[in-house]
């Protein structure tokens, strides 16, 4: 009786272990995520209406601030610098997309000076 009793506490423990450690897991990209912006993991729709930092995960992407510098009716224009010092940019009319890295931002449609813009991991 006293080696299934053992048994049963070592299984319970491990198993409390095992599932705690997943939960965290699971949990601190949610936390991370929500601690640096709807945009950091490189999945979300955003619209802006003036120049503006977008901020990213810099490990995933290569640059962790993501600059809309010039919204027009024509054209949407960003840029980047990496964390190893190379300056990124790019320009795209409204339909189109750039690519910076492994991050495409496509320029859902402008109205105005308000860009809808689209950010997700290029594959």
């Amino acid at each position: 009786m006293g080696i299934g009793r053992r048994w049963t506490t070592a299984t319970a423990a491990a198993t409390m272990t095992l599932a705690g450690t997943l939960g965290l897991g699971l949990m601190a990209p949610v936390a991370q995520a929500a601690a640096h912006g709807p945009c950091y993991d490189g999945r979300c729709t955003t619209t802006v209406s003036r120049p503006t930092n977008i901020t990213v995960d810099s490990h995933r992407f290569g640059f962790g601030k993501l600059r809309i510098t010039h919204i027009s009716s024509r054209s949407v224009k960003m840029s980047a610098t990496t964390t190893g010092g190379a300056r990124l940019s790019g320009s795209t009319s409204p339909g189109g997309t750039v690519r910076l890295n492994s991050l495409s931002i496509r320029v859902q449609s402008v109205s105005g000076h308000k860009a809808k813009l689209v950010l997700s991991r290029a594959s």
